[in-house]
């Protein structure tokens, strides 16, 4: 045994950087999304993109935790439902993070609305790349 755990073929990128990719090129693909008279989500482009995916994997690390244990008694009056709302939340707090480069012009319910197709795009690009189910 050579003390080495990594179970990737040699040379595959770590799974984290492949996650991070996908949830960049999710947040891309919802930036075509049309609301009202412009997108659902303004990106500037790829780079801004490959940040916001990073912004948003550490507010879902370290913020959205505490949000989910202090929201506990709302989330069992409302079976679970209020998680659309926390996730909404935290794509405004990384919205509020990144500045002009990463926008969600329409408020609340269209963070809801961007919250539930970035979730379903990266779950397909997910089964599409990643092969999980």
């Amino acid at each position: 045994m050579t003390g080495s755990y990594d179970n990737r073929p040699h040379g595959a990128m770590p799974g984290w950087l492949v996650k991070w990719l996908i949830n960049a090129l999710a947040l891309l693909i919802v930036s075509y999304v049309p609301y009202g008279r412009g997108q659902l989500i303004q990106i500037d482009g790829a780079g801004a993109a490959l940040i916001a995916a990073m912004v948003l994997g550490i507010v879902n690390t370290f913020i959205r935790p505490v949000f989910m244990l202090f929201s506990l008694p709302m989330q069992f009056a409302t079976f679970g439902l209020f998680t659309l709302v926390i996730n909404a939340l935290m794509l405004m707090l990384g919205d509020w993070l990144m500045g002009s480069s990463f926008d969600l012009p329409g408020g609340l319910f269209a963070a809801i609305v961007a919250s539930v197709l970035l979730s379903l795009t990266g779950a397909a690009l997910n089964s599409i790349i990643r092969g999980d189910r």
